[in-house]
């Protein structure tokens, strides 16, 4: 799904004009965005939690060369299922291909 598509989503199920649904989408995804940049956590009750961690130095390995090398600290963003977006996910998987949730018996 790509955002038009949801642009699409809304626009079909609220109602309001495209060009509406476009900005109301685009308003709420820069909201998410700034408030994850001032290092805030993002809580979608019932979907899960957007998280800025800061991940420290360490040390790295090039691939090609083998040459190892410092891996700077940054800060990387983490998203954390809610369990209903889990029991969701889960629930809708099994049922449509016969997937078995990790950590279940097979029957």
């Amino acid at each position: 799904m790509t955002k038009a598509d949801i642009i699409s989503e809304v626009f079909d199920k609220v109602g309001l004009p495209k060009q509406d649904a476009e900005e109301l989408v685009e308003m709420i995804l820069d909201t998410i965005k700034l408030t994850l940049k001032e290092g805030e956590t993002v809580k979608l009750s019932g979907f899960g939690n957007f998280v800025v961690r800061q991940k420290r130095s360490r040390k790295g390995r090039n691939p090609k060369t083998g040459q190892e090398i410092e891996i700077t600290p940054r800060s990387v963003v983490s998203f954390r299922p809610s369990m209903i977006f889990k029991d969701h996910v889960i629930e809708t998987d099994s049922a449509t291909d016969g997937a078995v949730p990790a950590g279940q018996p097979a029957e």
